[in-house]
This record gives C-alpha cells, structure tokens and sequence, in this order.
C-alpha cells in the first residue's frame, strides 16, 4: 500500500489532528501531565518540518509522527537523559542558528483501526527520509515499548532483553525498530516524569488513594508513588534509546 506523506508545514491542518492520536496512543497521564516539560508546544511553532502525518489511499490519516532536529552525535554518552532534554537541545539549536547533526523521534503512532496494515514501518520510514532532506546522519528515538505496560513490576532494563524463539526482542515495538536495522543504546530509566496532586491522579486513572504508597496503574510502566501527607503522585517512565542510520 502507498502512502502519502505531508508534513505541518506542507498540512497546517495537520496540527488539530494531534492530540487525537497522542490520547489515543498514550495514557492520561502521559497525554495531560508535565512530563514533557514546558517546551512541547514549540515542535509545532518552530519544527512544523518535523511534524507530518500518513495519509492512505482512500485518503484517510492513518498515522503521525513528531521529532526535533537537535545536535547529538549518536553515541551513547551523547544521549539526552529524557524528553525534557530532547526538546531542550532541539529548541537550543534553532535559537542559537547552529546546524542540527540528528533528529529524535517524539511521537510515532498509528491509528488503532489501522494498525493491522503494516503502517509502523512507513511511520519510521517517513521519518529517516525526512532526517535525509535535511542532511541529519543519525535518527535516534526514545521508544516507548508497546506491551510494557502489561508488565509494571520487571524493570525496563530486564524487559528489552527478553527475545522471542525466532532471536527477536518480545517487544512488538521493539522489534519493528530492530527489523529495520536499529540498535537498542541503552534504557532511559527517567525519560519522563510526571508529578501532579493525588486528586489529579485519581481524575487520570479512575482509582483512589486513601493512603500512601505504590500503586499499580493501568496504563504506566512501572508503580506509581503516591504521598498522601505531600499531596503529590510522582511516576518515573523509562524509555528504551534506539538509534537509526539514515545516510542522511
């Protein structure tokens, strides 16, 4: 199946279509609260490039992917520690007028009705070929694995070393980036994190907190810490760093 792909700058209507995809894609709490820090807006103000949606034939939008041209040489050394520091370096490069030496996925993610025709792949692909318009060599992402969720109480660094009997990692989405070349560099184990007051955290997941301690959450990758007396949940979400060649 052909795709056609348009980035915000080509689709300014592309932008309202956004958060339908990230709620879909993320829980609450990742969709609503701070982890990203206060720089998010700006990737599509000041990166529309970067920004671009999946059209099918029949004219539909079936995915969308966010990134950010940002100077990282790719090593593992050189890695931001989380999101905050991803849209920091990006927006940092643009203000300073120095030329960016990679991209960094943000966001990939494909509309649940579609996500059974092979749509994953073109969403990556789409990607590296926009690093290549603009010459950046290296594609790297903070991936959020799409099954950790089932699994909140094994830490990211033993998930990413589980395989499957054919050698591939169990991840799904792991896997689709391993099949097209990329390397795992290494677990991000704070890439975000999210902290709000236990009322807001009840409004996110439907449960209650009547006293402190760590909870289960549907949807997180590992417990949340809840603080009864302080007023406060705190969850630290580990992100796995891939990286992509892109010739670029």
């Amino acid at each position: 199946m052909e795709f056609t792909v348009r980035t915000l700058s080509e689709e300014p209507g592309l932008r309202e279509r956004f958060p339908e995809f990230h709620r879909q894609a993320w829980p609450r709490f990742v969709h609503e609260g701070n982890g990203a820090g206060p720089l998010w807006p700006r990737i599509f103000t000041d990166f529309a490039d970067f920004q671009f949606g999946l059209w099918d034939e029949a004219g539909a939008l079936v995915a969308i992917g966010n990134s950010i041209p940002l100077i990282c040489d790719g090593s593992m050394a050189d890695l931001p520690s989380d999101i905050p520091e991803i849209l920091e370096r990006g927006v940092a490069v643009k203000r300073d007028g120095r030329r960016p030496t990679a991209l960094s996925a943000l966001a990939a993610i494909v509309d649940p009705a579609h996500r059974s025709r092979g749509v994953s792949r073109p969403v990556i692909e789409a990607m590296g070929e926009i690093a290549r318009r603009h010459g950046l060599k290296t594609l790297v992402a903070p991936v959020r694995p799409s099954l950790k969720q089932l699994y909140p109480l094994t830490p990211m660094e033993r998930y990413v070393t589980w395989t499957r009997a054919d050698g591939g990692v169990f991840d799904p989405w792991l896997r689709v980036h391993q099949r097209m070349g990329a390397e795992i560099m290494r677990v991000a184990p704070k890439a975000m994190v999210v902290t709000d007051t236990v009322a807001r955290w009840e409004e996110w997941t439907g449960l209650r907190f009547p006293e402190s301690g760590t909870y289960v959450v549907a949807g997180a990758f590992q417990p949340v810490k809840i603080d009864v007396r302080r007023d406060i949940g705190r969850y630290e979400e580990a992100n796995v760093w891939m990286k992509h060649a892109t010739g670029g």
